[in-house]
């Protein structure tokens, strides 16, 4: 029934189908489940008009519409966002791990860690895509050539809802098309996981049943399925889109048919949870490299060290190319003054000389050429005067400038001393010295000797570095063997996992075998039965006299042998229950399997052999009272 003829437009957008819920009004491509299985899933709340699979093709009126990257909608075609944080590299980083847990279970048997994920070559993502694609299709073989063309193809033909492009399989490690890829598998992993799940899903319940038979076919469950339908879709008709309580009721009402234990669950998801929180915890203390950042640093410092010898050395020499020159422009304007109060005492006794003296013309001429030429030579020398007290306040505004950045220099070194713990002299990495700069508070040689101190005492703390990163070097590689060393012993765990799952497997076999062998008993009891009743309605005829009697306590006896047969496949029943639980701890919990198989063989054998007492006993009454009813007919 579609939506355009129910008559009930819906409120809320179109939806899009869940890939690991199956639609009850379409058919999946895997292996169908009858109609009165458990894990038949929630039915949608909307029909095949107004759904939209990632995964799967949209019918409309009996035609199908291939669905690739792009969703049909009413106002054209929209591509699909995907809206995995794949540029996150928390999410990647989740992703390869997930990645590494999933090959190893599965025995990849290529070269596998977790360093190779993080960038992997095209040829190692084809081998990894191939044998992951083969726990779906064992079959499948990839061909040699063209694969960049080929594994886009699989995907597309998988209805995988997002564009894996051809030129991104050239270069499947770079940055920018590895999580594109990364997402691809992880998304066939899902599917590999759903196409596990429905092929297993008769396992649970069906194979524990009373006399094999699938208690999910019968009328109670089918009851039960067909009143969640009808109440589901009476909702559906009457507005809503939600059956939260429709599902929840279905739900508890298959936990109380099937028994399920909701300790045991909570009990489970709650060791689920711890042993997940220690992983993590191992990862990230392994992802965390202290002695790389450590190395990182050291080399930092060291550039900075080298850096700033340099500059003060440099600083040093400008310094001092400075302080040569002022020296040199002070002694020349010494020189210059003495030059100027000579002259001024010359022309002074000069003055006198012409105050006291008369002259002749030629005496006045001369004193006149000679006055002009002094005057030339202090106007010459006033001129160099200036020029030189020019080039001193000039020199001195450069000195001020040299000062200043030399005070910045300093401050910067302070700064870096202060951030690895130099100064002051009560620092950690100090040891008592004052590696502090004070560059204008003492003299030349105080600061040359307190130069040579600190540059002896930083090349002190440099060794004392270098030593340690030689120790955690050598620590590193302890490490290393170590962790190889751990690795080795998970490889023979996993060998003695594999031993054990085949220990268990053989034991399954024999308790299969028991199961067969006391069926065959059962037969044989049946068939002297039978043979007993056939004497009985000889005995019948024969017998008149306390026939009323006989034939009451014949009942008795079918009542007695039924409750003890009953009991007794109640009793296997519960063996097989505690059978299939002790089977799913052996996989979490090696360490007590054997434990476990022993007691749960001793408790299957007590219970068959007391069930056989029982029969035997019951049936040696049978035949004793048979025998008194015979003994009183003939007697008669």
């Amino acid at each position: 029934m579609s939506r355009a003829t129910s008559g009930r437009p819906s409120d809320l957008p179109m939806r899009v189908q869940d890939s690991n819920r199956m639609s009850m009004y379409t058919t999946p491509k895997s292996k169908q489940p009858s109609f009165g299985k458990l894990n038949i899933p929630k039915p949608q709340s909307v029909t095949s008009e107004r759904r939209t699979s990632f995964f799967g093709a949209r019918t409309v009126g009996g035609a199908s519409m291939p669905c690739n990257s792009t969703m049909s909608g009413f106002g054209g075609t929209e591509k699909i966002k995907d809206t995995r944080p794949l540029h996150d590299k928390s999410f990647v980083q989740q992703c390869i791990r997930q990645l590494h847990e999933f090959l190893t279970e599965q025995g990849y048997p290529g070269i596998l860690s977790a360093k190779i994920l993080q960038s992997p070559s095209t040829k190692e993502f084809v081998k990894v895509f191939e044998f992951v694609y083969r726990q779906l299709d064992p079959t499948f073989e990839m061909p040699n050539s063209k694969v960049e063309e080929e594994v886009p193809a699989i995907l597309k033909a998988l209805r995988y809802p997002f564009v894996l492009s051809k030129s991104a399989m050239y270069s499947v490690g770079a940055p920018h098309t590895w999580p594109q890829a990364l997402g691809a598998l992880m998304w066939l992993i899902d599917q590999v996981k759903i196409n596990w799940s429905l092929s297993k899903q008769d396992l649970l319940f069906s194979e524990f049943c009373e006399d094999s038979d699938n208690i999910e076919e019968g009328t109670e469950y089918n009851k039960l399925l067909l009143e969640y339908i009808a109440d589901a879709y009476s909702k559906f008709m009457q507005g809503e889109d939600t059956f939260d309580d429709v599902d929840e009721l279905f739900i508890n009402k298959l936990k109380k048919m099937y028994n399920v234990d909701e300790a045991l669950l909570a009990s489970m998801e709650e060791k689920y949870r711890l042993l997940s929180d220690e992983v993590e915890r191992l990862e990230r203390e392994c992802q965390t490299d202290r002695l790389m950042t450590k190395r990182m640093d050291r080399v930092k410092l060291q550039a900075d060290l080298k850096k700033l010898q340099s500059y003060r050395s440099n600083l040093e020499s400008f310094q001092g190319n400075l302080e040569n020159r002022a020296s040199e422009l002070s002694y020349e304007l010494e020189v210059t003054g003495s030059q100027l109060e000579s002259l001024k005492r010359e022309q002074n006794e000069l003055q006198l000389l012409l105050q006291n003296q008369k002259f002749t013309p030629a005496d006045v001429e001369r004193i006149n050429r000679e006055k002009r030429e002094l005057q030339q030579t202090i106007a010459s020398l006033s001129k160099s005067l200036e020029d030189a007290e020019q080039h001193k306040w000039m020199e001195e505004i450069a000195l001020s400038k040299v000062k200043e950045k030399a005070e910045l220099k300093v401050a910067e070194y302070q700064k870096l001393a202060r951030k690895l713990k130099l100064i002051p002299v009560s620092a950690e990495n100090a040891c008592g010295n004052d590696f502090e700069i004070r560059p204008f508070e003492r003299g030349n040689g105080s600061m040359i000797q307190h130069k040579t101190q600190i540059q002896m005492l930083l090349r002190k703390l440099v060794s004392d570095v270098e030593e340690e990163n030689s120790r955690l070097a050598n620590m590193k590689l302890s490490l290393e063997e170590s962790c190889e060393q751990v690795n080795s012993n998970i490889m023979d765990k996993s060998n003695d996992l594999k031993q054990m799952r085949e220990q268990i497997r053989k034991v399954d076999e024999r308790l299969d075998s028991d199961m067969q062998e006391l069926a065959q008993e059962e037969q044989g009891w049946a068939a002297e039965v039978e043979s007993v009743e056939n004497h009985r309605t000889i005995l019948e005829k024969k017998v008149t006299y306390g026939y009323d009697e006989a034939v009451q306590q014949l009942k008795a006896a079918q009542q007695q042998y039924n409750l003890v047969l009953q009991e007794t496949n109640e009793e296997r029943r519960t063996v097989a229950n505690n059978l299939a639980s002790v089977v799913e701890t052996a996989v979490n919990h090696l360490s007590i399997t054997e434990k476990c198989l022993e007691d749960l063989h001793g408790r299957v054998e007590r219970f068959c052999s007391k069930a056989v007492e029982e029969d035997e006993a019951a049936v040696q009454k049978l035949r004793e009272t048979l025998k008194s009813f015979t003994s009183k007919a003939s007697g008669l």
